[in-house]
């Protein structure tokens, strides 16, 4: 039955004393006055006619803003880990307002309307509060806020929400972050678990947030100007990415599901034999007995020794990870644990499967995550696998019917709580992989995400997808607001989940083709999908030739890759960037949803119409462009028609770029002689980190890494590679170079060099 009684009680103790407050703010949104300025040695407090509004920098461009009634703290916040830091600011009184001041930022509240107007140092406007209403739930208004991206994913084909609602609710295909962005210059953390909604322009306001609980309005103000400052000053907040494994960035093969210890085998075994380049496969769900779902055991008629499956893919130098749930089947002994702690959900508290089927775990509970880790260990950490695929972690919970709000949590009421099960549960298998399998990074594949979940070592993938070319068109703008909202780890199954069989349906192939090109350039590059497998062999030899090379092409881009995924870490950078990250000044650019920035240098643009030879591309900015395949230049800010027949993605380097491509090998760690290839793109001066270290485990924390700093002088026409700055267990004492011009990258004068670590410069006259 519903624990609707334990709710009510629970509320009334520590939610409904507000309800008077809401009343009187909903009534009464426009006559706000501060009353009288407050003494807080941290913040500016004010008491309002209607409640106290509290402003905490936490930076000298983050403030912390709140507002509730008198002993208000702010909501429950599970994503913010961060503590204020120590910042100088002043505040002044003038005849209108108060005004708080840091070194970047001038806050100005209104004494008329309590109204806060965020300023940058010249006192130019960023963000107006419009009406806010607090208590049970909480709504607040913006003036000045358009374009707004973020928001975690929303598969409705949407990059700048403007004129919609955009639902901020968990569900398979749609992940709720409460994180906006907006190119005019800042961020803005909404601090709020519950199921919230954002109109974007509209009608009433430029921006309105609209959350169904909490008592108060709770959010952080981040000044950029740049997007990445934004997402630099989110991750402050919320916490910093680690570095994941090397062979993290391979190629994967997945399948629902590989149903026996064969030919699970049997999938890396093909490749190998192929020579075709693998470093992960998965196993999916159904690996247990009926019954026995949650037990995190296989079924021994199908999976008769699943440590020597292991160990068979590990011996081919392939990684393997296994999915786990959060739900347990009726009478299975890890949910009689969980019970035990108290740790699990009633019966009804699902609508997605039937009434006397499964229960799901308490992820708010922190005994209920230790002891699901602990299960998870026990039965499959042991065995060697090398990560987590942690599906259906919205969770399942009742879905859009809101039976999730009727219920009680460890942290809280559900309808308070909602939106952050996907944290808790990750947070905790993360620490427990962190803790148990201290020799492996953490990796942990999700279905979905809220705000601070970057941190867990977590790529999110975008659910169970359906196999069409309009699915493929919105991927693009859902991973780019997803990489907006902080959350820098993306994937997709490539050719959707819910496809047709390759071997029989000719025009899939197409769609599949274009897929995998545009997965290429994904932070994750994993086939997955339900029905028969996708597996290169199911494709006929045309097709398989050009999936080939899409894989090569993939291990070519691994060292710029791994380079990325330090600059997530080292510069809190995002590897997938939306146009407005590099041309925010460029208005054309801002309304582009199809093309897309992979790292600073490469400009990718999927095709996304069946039959396409040419593809138009809007090449940003105004400096010179490198189409990656023929090396011919083209001036930016304008359109072209690039080749795009179904073997060529349209791709085109920035000038003043620094591009790494390594050889082709058979897995990520695999040890070559071969020379390591250096692209530059003339036109502009660059600078380039290339980073290396063990390829897995925790020693880069401790500085066992290397970075070699790069730098080309586009006047003296010459590339200098600066002095190594570290090193690490295992590194190569000398470093073969290939360098080239990326104009014109099978030139003759191209240079080889052997690099020992001491700063060598490379002059390259011819390139131009």
């Amino acid at each position: 039955m519903a624990m609707r009684s334990p709710l009510k009680d629970f509320m009334s103790r520590r939610f409904l004393p507000a309800v008077g407050m809401a009343l009187a703010l909903t009534s009464a949104a426009r006559a706000d006055t501060v009353v009288r300025r407050l003494d807080d040695a941290g913040a500016m407090a004010l008491r309002t006619e209607r409640g106290v509004l509290t402003l905490e920098p936490w930076q000298d461009g983050i403030i912390h803003v709140r507002f509730g009634t008198p002993g208000y703290r702010g909501n429950y916040n599970p994503a913010v880990i961060a503590q204020p830091g120590t910042v100088a600011f002043q505040v002044n009184e003038t005849a209108d307002a108060y005004v708080l001041t840091t070194a970047r930022l001038h806050v100005r509240v209104a004494k008329r309307t309590a109204a806060v107007t965020f300023l940058d140092a010249k006192d130019h406007v960023i963000l107006e509060e419009g009406d806010r209403d607090a208590g049970v739930g909480a709504t607040q208004w913006f003036k000045t806020a358009t374009p707004v991206y973020g928001l975690g994913q929303h598969q409705n084909g949407l990059l700048d929400y403007s004129g919609h609602t955009i639902h901020l609710q968990q569900a398979n295909t749609d992940v709720g972050i409460p994180m906006l962005v907006s190119p005019t210059g800042f961020g803005l953390l909404w601090n709020n678990a519950s199921v919230t909604d954002v109109d974007v322009a509209t009608g009433k306001a430029p921006l309105g947030i609209r959350s169904e609980a909490g008592p108060g309005i709770d959010y952080h103000f981040i000044l950029g100007p740049k997007l990445d400052d934004v997402v630099a000053g989110y991750r402050a907040l919320t916490g910093d990415v680690p570095l994941m494994a090397r062979w993290t960035w391979g190629m994967w093969q997945s399948k629902e599901h590989y149903s026996t210890q064969d030919e699970l085998v049997a999938i890396p075994r093909r490749y190998r034999d192929m020579g075709v380049p693998i470093d992960a496969v998965v196993q999916d769900w159904q690996y247990w007995a009926a019954g026995q779902w949650g037990s995190h055991r296989f079924e021994a008629s199908r999976y008769p020794d699943p440590k020597s499956m292991v160990g068979a893919i590990h011996d081919m130098h392939v990684h393997t990870i296994i999915s786990v749930w959060p739900r347990f089947d009726l009478g299975t002994a890890n949910l009689a644990e969980l019970d035990q702690a108290g740790a699990a959900f009633p019966d009804s508290f699902n609508n997605v499967y039937p009434a006397g089927v499964g229960r799901w775990y308490d992820a708010w509970n922190p005994k209920g995550r230790e002891i699901y880790w602990s299960q998870v260990m026990r039965n499959l950490g042991v065995l060697g696998f090398d990560g987590w695929w942690l599906d259906g972690d919205e969770a399942e919970l009742g879905g859009q019917t809101g039976e999730m709000r009727e219920q009680l949590t460890a942290a809280g009421p559900g309808i308070v709580v909602n939106n952050s099960f996907p944290l808790l549960h990750t947070g905790g298998v993360h620490d427990g992989m962190r803790r148990d399998q201290p020799d492996k990074r953490v990796f942990i594949l999700s279905r979905s995400a809220y705000a601070g979940q970057q941190r867990n070592g977590v790529i999110t993938w975008s659910g169970d997808t359906h196999a069409s070319w309009e699915t493929l068109a919105k991927q693009i703008p859902a991973a780019l607001n997803f990489s907006l909202s902080g959350e820098p780890y993306w994937s997709a199954d490539i050719g959707g989940f819910f496809s047709p069989d390759p071997a029989k349906d000719k025009a899939y192939a197409e769609l599949f083709v274009r897929w995998h090109q545009f997965g290429v350039f994904n932070p994750m590059f994993r086939v997955h999908g339900a029905g028969q497998g996708k597996e290169i062999w199911n494709f006929d030899p045309a097709i398989q030739k050009i999936l080939i090379d899409d894989v090569t092409l993939r291990y070519r881009l691994l060292p710029y890759i791994y380079s990325l995924s330090w600059d997530v870490l080292s510069h809190r950078g995002t590897m997938m960037r939306a146009l407005a990250f590099d041309f925010p000044d460029d208005a054309d650019a801002l309304r582009v949803t199809d093309q897309y920035m992979f790292g600073k240098a490469f400009l990718v643009s999927p095709v996304l119409q069946a039959g396409a030879v040419t593809r138009s591309v809007y090449l940003p900015g105004n400096g010179k462009w490198f189409d990656f395949w023929t090396g011919a230049a083209q001036p930016g800010g304008r359109r072209v028609e690039a080749k795009a027949d179904l073997a060529t993605l349209p791709l085109f380097v920035r000038a003043g770029s620094i591009v790494p491509l390594g050889p082709v090998k058979a897995y990520a760690d695999a040890p070559s002689d071969e020379p390591l290839e250096l692209r530059v793109y003339p036109g502009r001066d660059a600078a380039y980190e290339l980073y290396d270290d063990e390829g897995d485990g925790y020693g880069y924390q401790a500085g066992k890494r290397a970075v070699i700093p790069m730098a080309w002088s586009d006047k003296q026409r010459r590339l200098t590679i600066q002095a190594r700055d570290g090193a690490f267990p295992g590194m190569s004492p000398s470093i073969s170079f290939r360098v080239v011009c990326g104009a014109t990258p099978g030139a003759e004068d191209a240079k080889t060099i052997v690099y020992t670590g001491t700063a060598v410069t490379v002059p390259l006259p011819r390139c131009r």
